[in-house]
């Protein structure tokens, strides 16, 4: 297995990677969401969403975006870890701690050695993961109504 950044060439593998994240979330973005985030993914700006992938013999197994933003309580940027995702068929592997590691390791080489994420409370399965490679916060999350 491989981690590595996305490349243009990656965009049908990355697509139906991230459309089964969606899918596990019961959510659907427009196609020109899943354009501007692909754009924005192998932009190389770093204020934008980044992201790795994980490759097994040319075929992308695993994805991880995140991006960084400014904290009021830190001088350095925090990095938000958005979305990880390991194909059903690689779980089970390590795809999905290589690929927080990917993020750490990032992170600190730019200076943001934060690093934080959320997921559903039911989310066993990835939780065991997040358990070993992550401490548990106390917080809750609200957002504006729809």
């Amino acid at each position: 297995m491989i981690i590595r950044r996305l490349t243009s060439a990656d965009e049908a593998q990355w697509r139906a990677l991230w459309t089964g994240y969606l899918e596990f979330y019961n959510s659907t973005v427009p196609e020109e969401v899943y354009q501007t985030t692909f754009a924005r993914l192998i932009s190389g700006d770093r204020n934008q969403v980044q992201g790795f992938v994980a490759e097994d013999d040319g075929t992308l197994i695993g994805l991880v975006h995140y991006f960084y933003h400014a904290h009021g309580w830190k001088v350095e940027q925090v990095c938000y870890l958005q979305d990880l995702y390991a194909d059903p068929a690689a779980r089970g592997q390590g795809v999905g701690a290589a690929l927080i590691e990917a993020v750490y390791a990032q992170a600190d080489k730019d200076g943001a050695p934060s690093v934080y994420w959320m997921t559903q409370e039911f989310n066993h399965a990835a939780r065991k993961l997040y358990d070993r490679i992550g401490t548990l916060t106390p917080f809750i999350k609200y957002q504006r109504p729809s």
